[in-house]
């Protein structure tokens, strides 16, 4: 699944849009994990694309009346095209522009989302479910060793799984959260409730390194993931342990462990990431 670096790569990819006018759109496929607004064929023609944020894993679109909501569900990539290709077997979803530029959503497992929020006069910020209860952004100032200390006081479940709750701190996926805690030199099976304040400042330290250095790499390209831009990323190369089962730590070269957490592969270190209960 495309995690935040991924999501945060494609945003830049598409930026060149910002400014440019809507010509057409073209709905191939409705049924994603929910149903493409059938609309957005006459209410999205003659508007302007305004701005281009994200928030956790969604892309938004801010449109002349309101915000297109897009999210690449498991295997989802936007491309982004300087002419009207022919559409392939995936391809669900185009907006063309009048520069002849098209955006357009590939989902071949069709986790994907395309959702229409209508502009809101009383709120600065579009307002939907899927937004309204995350947590902070992981690079922004609010995500702080304290913030972490006090989210994780009452938590049980393992810190591995807590990071990666999008009402802790959005975006912090499988993979990174992985590298993240190796990076901290904690055990993925860490009772979340034990981190010292310490830790989880030096936790959190890491998490902004690891997506910091992973954006810097283009996010990481496993099985099909490639920017809007059509170039994949190179992170995965510098894994610490994600994927790395039997190979040795780069840093005391004991063979990588991985076991199942949260129904997640979850890969550590024994000898650099001691299990403290």
């Amino acid at each position: 699944m495309p995690e935040l670096p991924e999501v945060e790569t494609t945003r830049r990819g598409m930026l060149p849009l910002v400014g440019q006018t809507v010509k057409s759109v073209t709905i191939r496929h409705v049924t994603l994990r929910w149903p493409i607004p059938q609309h957005l064929v006459e209410t999205l023609p003659h508007q302007t694309l305004r701005a281009l944020t994200r928030r956790a894993k969604y892309i938004l679109c801010e449109f002349d009346s309101g915000t297109l909501l897009l999210h690449l569900g498991m295997s989802g990539r936007i491309c982004l095209l300087d002419d009207h290709y022919p559409a392939e077997k995936h391809d669900h979803f185009d907006i063309e522009f009048e520069s002849v530029q098209v955006l357009r959503l590939r989902d071949p497992r069709r986790f994907g989302a395309v959702l229409w929020l209508e502009k809101d006069a009383a709120h600065d910020k579009p307002r939907h479910m899927l937004l309204d209860s995350l947590g902070p952004e992981p690079l922004d100032e609010d995500f702080n060793g304290p913030y972490l200390h006090r989210a994780l006081a009452n938590k049980t479940l393992a810190i591995k799984n807590a990071i990666m709750d999008g009402h802790v701190v959005v975006g912090v996926g499988n993979i990174y959260a992985s590298e993240s805690l190796f990076r901290a030199r904690i055990h993925p099976e860490t009772p979340a409730k034990v981190l010292t304040l310490a830790q989880c400042k030096k936790l959190v330290a890491e998490i902004k390194a690891t997506l910091s250095d992973a954006l810097a790499a283009g996010g990481s390209s496993l099985r099909d993931f490639f920017g809007a831009d059509g170039n994949p990323g190179y992170f995965q190369q510098s894994y610490y342990v994600y994927g790395r089962t039997n190979e040795p730590c780069k840093v005391c070269l004991k063979p990588i462990k991985c076991i199942r957490l949260g129904q997640r592969s979850t890969f550590y270190c024994a000898s650099c990431q001691k299990r403290k209960l």
